[in-house]
């Protein structure tokens, strides 16, 4: 099983799902659509308010990749050769920070600049993640900004854990994310043509950087075994998909809220420290265009701000956008948090 399965058969079946979603939200514009959309509503039954549709091509890939890692994690002598194990931590690392240094902070919410060098180091590392296209992660994002605990939320943490964790990609979007997520300005990334490439030929690009390379270097540079080097290939992509969705799961659920208590996004150190520095999640949701995504950018729990700041060091990162302490303060009074 590929790696990168799951964005595989997003990217394969967006056109499809769009259209289909499309279509039913069109249908609820007139009287009747309405009339039998809130005729939907009323016989759901459980935790989905709407007419839930399974992705099964997503679930299946889903459970055969979680099996596969716990396969491999009960099978590997992991300090057999001390060498894979580090190259897959540098590789996590990497691919980790082109998701959180570029995907997130930088094409979703422009937090700073970066020169073409830049640009471009940061898509190879954030499409070895194998995340999907770049432009469906920000567009995800956008909306998840926009409408955050509402039902446009693509990862709606107020469906429960499990929803927001990974649940969202096993169904069908729901309508309110089509109708209301078409009002997200998109039109940046549409002229950027490191992203317009990238969406165009994801697949493939994924399928090299994010199995093959991860794979062949331990196999063929230090002579590990090639079913050792696949699955564990196979689990670093697992845990980084799991760090990644624990933004949208457990920094929604657990941690204090010093900024903003309406929200269900929250500060959370130990999401912080596994994601680079994305667990600062109830000031990231006040202060989305911070590049530090958190109140204070340090090595141990904001990877990604330290990263940065080095870019900006070496005239690779420029007009980085952060919130003044007083502004800071002002906010936190005004949440009338005043033990923080």
């Amino acid at each position: 099983m590929a790696p990168n399965i799951i964005s595989t058969s997003l990217e394969m079946h967006a056109k499809e799902d769009f259209q289909k979603e499309k279509s039913s939200v069109t249908t609820t514009d007139d009287e009747n659509g309405m009339q039998n959309q809130n005729e939907t509503r009323i016989k759901s039954e459980g935790l989905f308010k709407f007419k839930t549709e399974l992705k099964w091509w997503n679930v299946v890939s889903i459970i055969l990749l979680h099996m596969s890692m716990l396969y491999f994690c009960y099978t590997f002598k992991w300090f057999e050769d001390v060498r894979t194990t580090i190259w897959m931590i540098i590789m996590g690392v990497i691919q980790g920070l082109g998701v959180t240094a570029g995907a997130h902070r930088f094409w979703t919410h422009r937090a700073y600049k970066a020169k073409w060098p830049l640009r471009i180091i940061l898509l190879i590392c954030y499409t070895s993640a194998g995340q999907d296209n770049l432009y469906q992660w920000v567009r995800d994002h956008r909306v998840h900004h926009k409408f955050t605990d509402t039902d446009a939320d693509p990862y709606n943490a107020r469906r429960g854990f499990f929803y927001s964790h990974i649940g969202w990609l096993m169904v069908r979007k729901h309508p309110d994310v089509i109708r209301k997520g078409a009002t997200v300005d998109m039109s940046d990334l549409d002229r950027d043509p490191l992203v317009v490439f990238q969406k165009k030929w994801y697949s493939y690009l994924a399928l090299f950087l994010s199995i093959v390379v991860p794979t062949i270097v331990p196999w063929w540079g230090w002579g590990e075994n090639l079913w050792y080097a696949w699955h564990w290939t196979v689990t670093k992509y697992c845990i980084n998909l799991n760090i990644t969705w624990s933004v949208n799961s457990a920094a929604h659920m657990w941690g204090v809220k010093p900024f903003d208590k309406s929200i269900t996004p929250t500060d959370n150190a130990g999401v912080s420290f596994l994601t680079l520095g994305e667990g600062w999640h109830n000031y990231h949701h006040v202060f989305p265009w911070d590049y530090k995504a958190g109140e204070f950018g340090n090595y141990w729990f904001n990877f990604t701000a330290t990263f940065i700041d080095l870019c900006a060091y070496l005239g690779l990162a420029y007009d980085l956008k952060t919130a003044s302490a007083n502004m800071v303060k002002k906010r936190v009074l005004r949440s009338s948090e005043m033990s923080y």
